[in-house]
């Protein structure tokens, strides 16, 4: 796949290619253990997420985006995906972004939410939703840096198997004189 942006030094965003799938499931999985970044309670398989991937690669306003390092190695992902399956609410999408273990805390998050919110636009999209677990502290922090605010709340309707979650639903208007 072509580069699309090179996010630092030896970091650069393409879009995701069928042959990325495998490590874009390693990496979500990955974060399943933590109860902190997915509402899945149990690891997800290729052939699970196939029909999603499959569907954002035949959508061009809902894209998958990884970025790689100079080596090859899939760091990080991040997609915009349908907030609502109805039409009316084209204008608006769910961002979602994992980063594997090995390169958290680098700082590769914010530059790729950063980078895809200036996507946002030019794929139709006024408003940015991020959809993140009242207990999960650096996402909430993550999307304060990046100027989103709490659109809303939904208390305890997520069953972490041990607790009971909040679930925080973060908003950014992206039109591009917002930006």
């Amino acid at each position: 796949m072509a580069i699309l942006v090179e996010l630092s030094a030896g970091q650069h965003v393409s879009l995701a290619a069928p042959s990325d799938l495998l490590a874009i499931v390693q990496i979500y999985n990955q974060s399943i253990d933590s109860k902190v970044a997915t509402a899945d309670l149990r690891p997800v398989t290729v052939a699970m997420r196939q029909k999603w991937f499959d569907a954002h690669a035949g959508d061009s306003k809902r894209p998958i985006y990884v970025v790689k390092n100079e080596a090859g190695a899939l760091m990080a992902w991040g997609s915009f995906s349908n907030l609502y399956d109805r039409p009316a609410y084209h204008i608006s999408s769910e961002i979602s972004i994992y980063v594997a273990t090995e390169y958290q805390r680098q700082g590769l998050a914010k530059r790729l939410a950063t980078w895809m919110l200036t996507q946002a636009p030019q794929l139709g999209i006024n408003n940015v939703v991020a959809l993140v677990f009242g207990h999960n502290m650096a996402s909430l922090a993550l999307f304060a840096q990046l100027g989103f605010s709490e659109w809303g709340r939904m208390p305890q309707v997520c069953d972490m198997e041990g607790f009971i979650a909040d679930v925080v639903m973060l908003g950014k208007a992206v039109h591009p004189a917002n930006q």
